[in-house]
């Protein structure tokens, strides 16, 4: 398998490939999404196992007002169904790698309905959390790593 794609031209079936257990595009897309997994199973983690999720010390919410319990209790659930997402993501890319486009588009869609539900219902910070910042800068990478998954990565996949 080659690290970039034979042809630049993506092929949309690959979205919901015939047989997900072959994946038929480069190599480097693969990578990406195993580097961005790890970043979430981490996420999950921080979540679910900091003494306040990660509401204070990362995300800048002021945990001492009333409810600030309720807050970091929130805060371990989501890590949780982070944890259980990522726990799901990790079997697609392993054990049926050509869902990998399919995978790239959760990547993609997650930060945006985040961004979107963040909107609808704001949260006020002392400061910004790395987390928004960086799904910002990453979203240009995945996009890019979708683009090239979908990609034919031999030259024997050309014609299909």
């Amino acid at each position: 398998m080659a690290i970039l794609p034979v042809s630049w031209v993506p092929k949309t079936a690959q979205l919901l490939p015939r047989d997900p257990g072959i994946y038929v595009g480069p190599g480097l897309p693969y990578g990406v999404a195993i580097l961005i997994l790890l970043g979430i199973t981490a996420r999950s983690l921080i979540h679910v196992f900091l003494p306040d999720g990660g509401a204070h010390s990362i995300a800048t919410i002021d945990i001492s007002v009333a409810g600030g319990p309720n807050i970091i209790g929130l805060f371990g659930q989501w890590g949780a169904i982070q944890l259980l997402l990522a726990g799901l993501l990790w079997v697609l890319l392993i054990r049926y790698p050509g869902t990998l486009p399919l995978v790239l588009c959760v990547f993609a869609a997650e930060p945006l309905l985040r961004s979107l539900a963040g909107y609808l219902k704001p949260i006020e910070t002392v400061g910004t959390a790395p987390g928004s910042a960086f799904n910002y800068a990453l979203m240009p990478i995945v996009l890019t790593a979708l683009y090239l998954a979908l990609c034919p990565g031999r030259a024997k996949d050309l014609a299909q």
